[in-house]
């Protein structure tokens, strides 16, 4: 085959512009979303937008709420965890080593690079401390190095747990430490082989014991095979002991962040779901996880809705799927989620936060913000709220790409940036 490079630029252009996506597209939104039907192409809309500095400029939050960086120069920050005293550890690195099937997964590939940070990967955890409490965090020191590619976090009873790309480890930890007192031990393998979705979210039971680690899919659609796919795209439920691990539930495409409702205990997840059926399907989106359950891919999406693209099919795991609780949109790429509190104050003491890389897969890009989802009777209730905007500009450049969110106790949102290598803290003036 010729290489994908060799191809004239005009080419690429109008593979890119046959594909359709012209217009101003509607994005289905909520526990009923009303989908569109598939659009088949030979590639899918690709557009991501010009990265800019953010200079003097900084995200927008509402009314009554301040923003500041309170680290910068990081290296590539994703999820965040707040330490029972009150010291932020961020989990910095980048993973995956999936090769590129098809030539569109090379053209997919270049312009997703455009849109992301040039700086490699730190493989650490990164500290900040504010020691008196004023919001400047003065101490920003590294706690542990040569992980790999380290995503979720969580802590409980002086254990602190890292899902690196390939295996959950564990930490000792002292209140008060700055650095880890040695290397951590392995708690369990995690599927590490291709890592087309290398990211591992992770969240940890109220109790502490049992850990929840959410692991994506290896494909689309299953084009690698479904050998490919042993352990993936689904929850793992894990002894925090003994490293003990089965699947707690399956058909999550790519469960990208994981949190526990605190007056129920129930876990809830942000899943990004399949590419290339147009600009609006198929909706990533907000659900509450239940032991057992299917949640579709890659047979059907939200529900029965047949992906025909997916052979041999399989009528009896379609007709078990269950329909997810809110639809985000489609590829708004949510890749944080967490609990308010009552401290966030009373529009916002209700629901969750979700943190929107933004989208590459369509005309008219979507996602490149925080927005809170209000909650009513442990369910998710109402329109979407736009909490920390403007890391795509009104230029239509990006200056900032949000991954993790993490709520704060002393009732502050912490936001990890990984196109600015910057972590964000939102909190109510005074």
């Amino acid at each position: 085959m010729k290489p994908l490079h060799a191809l004239p630029v005009l080419s690429v252009a109008l593979l890119l512009s046959a594909c359709g996506g012209e217009g101003e597209a509607t994005q289905a939104l909520g526990p009923d979303p009303k989908l569109p039907a598939p659009e088949r192409g030979l590639l899918p809309s690709m557009k991501i937008a010009q990265p800019a500095q953010w200079g003097e400029q900084k995200p927008t939050v509402p009314e009554g709420y301040s923003i500041s960086a309170i680290a910068t120069d990081l290296k590539i920050p994703r999820q965040s965890l707040v330490l029972p005293n009150g010291d932020i550890l961020v989990a910095e690195g980048r993973g995956g080593s999936a090769a590129k099937l098809k030539p569109k997964d090379v053209i997919a590939s270049q312009i997703k690079a455009k849109g992301n940070t040039q700086v490699k990967g730190g493989n650490r955890l990164t500290l900040l401390r504010d020691a008196d409490g004023d919001g400047t965090y003065e101490v920003q020191t590294v706690f542990a190095e040569n992980l790999n590619a380290p995503y979720g976090l969580a802590f409980a009873d002086g254990k602190l747990y890292v899902a690196n790309q390939d295996a959950l480890v564990r930490f000792d930890y002292q209140d008060g430490q700055t650095q880890a007192s040695g290397a951590p031990t392995k708690l369990t393998d995690l599927p590490g082989e291709i890592n087309h979705h290398w990211t591992k979210a992770l969240t940890i039971s109220p109790d502490g014991r049992y850990l929840y680690v959410g692991i994506g899919s290896n494909s689309n659609i299953t084009e690698r095979g479904m050998e490919a796919e042993v352990d993936r795209a689904m929850v793992w439920q894990v002894d925090a002991a003994t490293g003990a691990h089965k699947p707690y539930a399956t058909g999550l495409r790519n469960p990208t962040a994981l949190a526990i409702q605190p007056d129920s205990g129930q876990l809830w997840t942000v899943v990004n779901e399949r590419d290339e059926l147009g600009p609006d399907l198929v909706p990533d989106y907000l659900t509450s996880v239940r032991e057992g359950g299917f949640y579709g891919w890659p047979y059907s999406y939200w529900g029965q809705n047949v992906d025909e693209r997916v052979k041999p099919q399989n009528p009896d795991k379609v007709a078990a799927a269950i329909k997810p609780d809110y639809s985000l949109g489609s590829h708004v790429a949510a890749l944080g989620v967490d609990f308010s509190l009552p401290a966030m104050g009373e529009r916002f003491a209700n629901g969750v936060f979700v943190g929107e890389h933004g989208s590459w897969n369509r005309p008219d890009p979507v996602g490149y913000k925080v927005i809170f989802v209000p909650f009513s009777n442990g369910k998710p209730a109402g329109e979407p709220v736009d909490f920390a905007t403007g890391f795509r500009g009104e230029d239509g450049k990006t200056r900032g790409r949000p991954v993790g969110v993490t709520v704060d106790p002393k009732g502050a949102l912490i936001i990890a940036d990984d196109l600015a290598n910057t972590v964000w803290r939102v909190t109510r003036n005074q």
